[in-house]
């Protein structure tokens, strides 16, 4: 058993191959899974029912386990979500770069995306691309 809040062995096997620029993705329910990211990418379905698990869910479980050097996060035309406001709590001092829909999934599906984890978020917009950054010695 671990000590760690993160214990999903196929998470944190892909966690320990990716490196410091690699990127995570976290998506909700309506993300395109099979077309909107790094085909290569590790898969891992968390999407058991709508509102199970959700984005903020796994979000707050990564940022125990990972180092985070930057966010980017898909923006609608107008307006802006209000998971903003909790990915912003999530990541206190931390920008969220804010990218178009399509401009998003060209990001993820850029070969940097290591890992992709599907939720059963029901919100809109709640994808949060992660770019996992340096452990200082």
């Amino acid at each position: 058993m671990l000590k760690t809040q993160l214990l999903h062995p196929e998470i944190l096997a892909a966690l320990g191959g990716a490196g410091h620029g690699s990127k995570v993705l976290i998506a909700d329910g309506n993300f395109p899974f099979g077309t909107g990211a790094n085909l290569e990418a590790k898969r891992v379905y968390l999407n058991l029912a709508p509102g199970l698990l959700t984005v903020t869910d796994v979000l707050r479980v990564l940022v125990e386990a990972m180092p985070i050097e930057a966010a980017e996060v898909m923006q609608p035309p107008a307006g802006e979500p209000p998971i903003f406001v909790e990915f912003r709590a999530l990541l206190p001092n931390m920008e969220l770069k804010k990218l178009g829909r399509f401009e998003f999934y060209g990001t993820a599906r850029e070969k940097d995306t290591a890992l992709v984890i599907a939720t059963g978020e029901q919100r809109i917009y709640a994808n949060i691309l992660l770019t996992i950054g340096v452990v200082m010695p």
